[in-house]
């Protein structure tokens, strides 16, 4: 598994929302209870002034200071009709996950005077699509619940009528808007998403019960299977992706591992390549062949031995990061893509050190692409989180492997990524100028043997960098000319970065993956890997360049 020579020419010679949302919380002095919503949607009069359900039982006086009776502060309308959006399909599963529902009152004459006012508002807009406020993001967690839905009347698709490529030309504005100003499940005026903290849903009758178990009713049901919050990260990353479903778990291992199992049959064989982060190596060598499962370890460049693999073995699954971890080696995602399918393998790109703004894997033909969401996609080293983006048969095959072992996302930490992802392109910017700028500056400089950042014309996959990427990120990997005690001399001479695991955050890290992530194998071990005892990886925040430059000169000076 030794590492190719030509990695360095320096060397070489080359429902949570429906529930809050059709509450009576305030009153409004106008008496106008109908309002556009963002994107084009009509909110009709949900808020309605009669006796609500729970006025007959809860008759605390709270809500006598807010001007109304409290009866009116909580408010479910009587029945609904429920109407499923073709967005909600896009996060569907085998055994449940967000659907985004919308609901509309009932044209049953037993609703009396609320349905007709609700149909009344609705008339009033005809040219605006009306959907109730009381709009329920919930899940069927025993099967796709596409059709069978107990509804009347035509299905309102929700997302048809605005699109986000109608009015969002760019990666940053999607990153921001994506999942909440167009078909945000958890209705509400506030500019942020909710989080719901809940750890189960519950159901209103033992029939809704009933109606679940057998699909006429959709529902997150436990909160292992999905939660609105939560939903909304996934929302945001398809659109950046171009995915039909995502999903999002507690952490990058946790999306690798869970894929792994779910696609790769007992018995089966996968491709991977030399260079990757280690747990997952650890993962593929020792987990498993307890299964049965063996891989063939290729260099990322090598497409001959792709190939004697593809026509050797029965290969389920081609994975592999690109760029690589730490050494930034890129697979030409297209090419292993085309000869991957022709054997019917499956291609999983890893893209976290690409993030989704610098490299589009699924658009290069890859079927699944992979993030450490902890990195770029959340930025501010705050939060852990995986995500896996790609088809919806393909997404909801993992996603049934993923409610059986857990490793559900935290909404709190769904909620930290949904806020770190509208500045995602803001900061890759930064990241990607800096990242190129000190590349170039320490390629150039006495002291530094070697640089990995594919950016450089000196990568061995510069060329495949330049047609599959808008951007080379914020990660350089580079050899000090000297020893270990050198190299620990010049990091610990550094006064910006923090010495520490991760990247792609806001602060600077720095790290020597010889004692970070491999010293407790023998040096003769590491090197087998490539890892020297003078590489340093260090991830560019967003501090301002010259502040960066400067310290690494001075640090460098220092040795």
């Amino acid at each position: 598994m030794a590492v190719s020579s030509t990695l360095c020419p320096k060397l070489s010679a080359s429902a949570a929302g429906g529930f809050a949302s059709s509450f009576q919380c305030r009153s409004d002095p106008s008496g106008n209870h109908h309002q556009t919503r963002p994107g084009g949607f009509s909110s009709s009069s949900s808020r309605v002034k009669s006796v609500g359900v729970h006025g007959s039982f809860l008759t605390g006086g709270g809500g006598a200071g807010y001007g109304m009776s409290s009866s009116l502060i909580l408010k479910f309308p009587p029945n609904f009709v429920r109407q499923l959006s073709n967005k909600a399909r896009r996060n569907c599963s085998n055994i449940g996950v967000a659907q985004i529902v919308a609901a509309k009152w009932s044209d049953n004459s037993s609703t009396g005077s609320a349905a007709a006012a609700a149909n009344a508002a609705a008339a009033a807009s005809p040219a605006v699509p009306a959907v109730e406020e009381s709009v329920e993001l919930i899940a069927g967690a025993n099967g796709p619940v596409v059709d069978g839905l107990d509804r009347k009347g035509d299905v309102q698709d929700l997302t048809n009528n605005l699109t986000y490529g109608s009015f969002l030309s760019s990666d940053g504005s999607i990153a921001v808007h994506a999942g909440e100003r167009l078909g945000r499940g958890i209705v509400t005026d506030a500019i942020t998403t909710p989080v719901v903290n809940t750890s189960a849903y519950f159901f209103k009758k033992t029939a809704e019960l009933i109606d679940f178990k057998e699909k006429r009713h959709v529902s997150f049901e436990y909160g292992r299977y999905g939660n609105p919050t939560t939903a909304v990260v996934e929302e945001k990353i398809s659109a950046l992706e171009g995915a039909e479903s995502t999903l999002i778990m507690a952490s990058g291992m946790c999306a690798s591992t869970v894929l792994l199992m779910a696609l790769v049959p007992a018995g089966g064989h996968l491709v991977t390549t030399t260079d990757c982060y280690r747990k997952t190596r650890i993962f593929i060598e020792t987990m498993l062949p307890k299964m049965g499962i063996t891989a063939t370890v290729i260099d990322p460049a090598d497409i001959e031995s792709l190939k004697n693999a593809l026509n050797e073995k029965n290969v389920s699954l081609f994975f592999t990061e690109s760029p690589t971890n730490p050494f930034l080696r890129c697979v030409d995602i297209e090419l292993v893509s085309k000869l991957c399918h022709e054997k019917g393998a499956l291609v999983c790109i890893d893209g976290t050190f690409a993030t989704p703004l610098n490299q589009k894997a699924l658009a290069l033909g890859a079927d699944l692409i992979l993030h450490s969401a902890t990195k770029f996609i959340g930025g501010h080293n705050d939060v852990l989180a995986g995500c896996i983006s790609g088809s919806l048969k393909l997404v909801s095959e993992i996603r049934n492997l993923h409610h059986v072992l857990g490793g559900a996302l935290n909404p709190n930490a769904a909620y930290l990524i949904i806020r770190g992802m509208k500045t995602l392109h803001l900061r890759v910017q930064q990241q990607n100028s800096t990242g190129l700028r000190m590349a170039e500056l320490l390629e150039a400089h006495p002291k530094i043997s070697c640089v990995y950042y594919p950016g450089l014309k000196s990568h061995p996959e510069h060329d495949i960098a330049k047609k599959q990427m808008s951007g080379f990120g914020g990660v350089v990997s580079f050899e000090v000319d000297g020893d270990l005690e050198t190299t620990i001399k010049f990091v610990d001479a550094l006064r910006i970065p923090y010495i520490a695991p991760s990247f792609g955050g806001c602060e600077s890290i720095v790290d020597q993956p010889a004692i970070m992530s491999y010293w407790d194998l023998p040096r003769a071990e590491r090197e087998k890997y490539g890892i020297r005892d003078n590489l340093v990886r260090f991830s560019f925040g967003v501090e301002d360049f010259d502040d960066l430059k400067d310290d690494v000169l001075q640090a460098l000076a220092a040795i």
